[in-house]
């Protein structure tokens, strides 16, 4: 090789589809573990009209975000670096594919505002944030869980002493998906 050469970018890695499943399952074993009211409260979420809600009330799932959190910490504690890995890639993945203007014209915030509300939106597991992904007007102003944005990363960094690397090649901050931030 000469001074000139480079080697190839590596290829990013994506999550797979079994690793996408086992997160929204974890995510849900947490949400079940809470008992009906939360189900209750995330069901009127996505059959709302998506025309403005008050997360106060009767959408009170503002409340249920420790609990759920709280919830994945202990089923993450006994994961591998791996998975954990794994899963930070798949919320990586998720909150990348959500970081739309679009979205944040609904949501509105600063750039970590709206990282955390696309945290809240991939909280409230994989339907809502499907729906949010088809139709932004499904998510909702002020709604934010911070915590989710880097939890797995926190536990694998916490278990094995060092911050994940992904090997993604993208990020999770706020506007940084070029396709949805068009420019105009």
């Amino acid at each position: 090789m000469t001074g000139t050469d480079t080697a190839p970018a590596a290829s990013p890695t994506l999550p797979t589809a079994e690793e996408e499943a086992r997160f929204w399952a974890l995510l849900e074993q947490a949400w079940a573990g809470l008992g009906p009211e939360p189900a209750a409260l995330r069901r009127a979420l996505l059959d709302r009209d998506p025309e403005g809600v008050d997360l106060d009330d009767p959408y009170a799932v503002d409340a249920w975000l420790d609990p759920l959190l709280a919830a994945l910490r202990e089923l993450g504690a006994g994961l591998s670096a791996p998975e954990l890995v794994a899963f930070d890639r798949v919320v990586e993945r998720k909150l990348y594919d959500i970081d739309r203007a679009d979205i944040h014209e609904v949501t509105d915030g600063s750039d970590d505002g709206f990282l955390y509300a696309r945290g809240f939106v991939v909280a409230m597991g994989r339907e809502y944030y499907e729906a949010v992904r088809q139709n932004p007007a499904m998510a909702v102003l002020d709604a934010e869980c911070e915590e989710l944005c880097y939890l797995f990363a926190h536990l694998h960094e916490k278990r094995f002493g060092d911050w994940p690397e992904t090997g993604s090649g993208i990020s999770r901050e706020s506007v940084s998906n070029p396709a949805g931030w068009p420019r105009g």
